[in-house]
């Protein structure tokens, strides 16, 4: 018989009179009290968030919640239209497009400011050498650049002043991120935007939030804006639209079948 101790969680169980999340009673004492916000905080993190906390992560869930047609939302989208059955399916099929390209880039941002942080006086001179790795393998530079927004995101500037303006926030990270911003500029010999997503890592890190668990963050958020695009999807049909763009935008350029000889 194995001595290894058997798994546990700290994170929920009941009786029948209650229900629990870590040790707080749902009944007795968070329904009504806590938002949802505080109470995804201290979930995930296990503990209380200060205010200061919840208005940074406020303004994060805010800020990623929509961002147009992207591609998480053209994928909730046409799955919809393919099984409206089943909403969960058009739900989870646009959050499988929050990833390293879109949404979910602060992951990586967040590793490379903690990287660079412990560095210490290093600091310039690795994250010229990061830079430079990640252009001669042709890999984005995570937590910058805009296909929109040029030259700067106006939403960064304002995840910084929300952060900054709270009690016990030290301003490391976001200074890091500026710090970095502007060693891009001098290797690209052009200035590229801080990116909403490059923002959110460096304020996040300020509340403590690991980069490893930082996605999940955006998980959370993109799903409130799926669920408006599913709704107007039922509301007002585009679905058949978009494909009928893509049919017309990527014409078969093959040897048709009564081509051949």
């Amino acid at each position: 018989m194995s001595d290894k101790a058997p798994p546990t969680t700290r994170l929920a169980t009941h009786t029948n009179d209650e229900l629990y999340y870590r040790d707080a009673a749902v009944v007795g004492e968070l329904m009504g009290n806590v938002t949802f916000t505080e109470m995804m905080f201290m979930h995930v993190m296990g503990r209380t968030p200060t205010p200061g906390e919840v208005k940074i992560l406020d303004a994060v869930l805010v800020t990623l919640m929509e961002h147009g047609l992207t591609p998480s939302v053209i994928a909730a989208r046409l799955t919809y239209h393919s099984a409206p059955e089943a909403l969960q399916a058009a739900m989870a099929a646009g959050l499988l497009n929050v990833g390293s390209q879109f949404i979910g880039t602060m992951e990586n941002a967040a590793k490379l400011l903690v990287a660079l942080l412990d560095e210490g006086e290093d600091f310039e001179p690795a994250a010229r050498r990061a830079i430079k790795a990640l252009r001669e393998t042709k890999q984005p530079l995570p937590g910058f650049g805009h296909h929109l927004h040029k030259p700067d995101d106006p939403r960064t500037p304002r995840l910084f002043e929300i952060a900054l303006a709270q009690e016990g926030i030290d301003g490391r990270y976001i200074d890091a991120m500026k710090r970095l911003s502007g060693i891009v500029d001098d290797e690209l010999g052009r200035h590229l935007t801080i990116n909403a997503t490059g923002a959110v890592a460096a304020v996040l890190l300020e509340i403590g939030v690991e980069p490893d668990i930082m996605r999940g963050f955006a998980v959370v958020s993109r799903a409130g804006g799926l669920v408006a695009h599913i709704r107007e999807e039922q509301e007002n049909p585009t679905a058949r639209h978009i494909w009928d763009v893509v049919e017309d935008a990527v014409p078969y350029v093959g040897e048709a079948p009564d081509e051949k000889g």
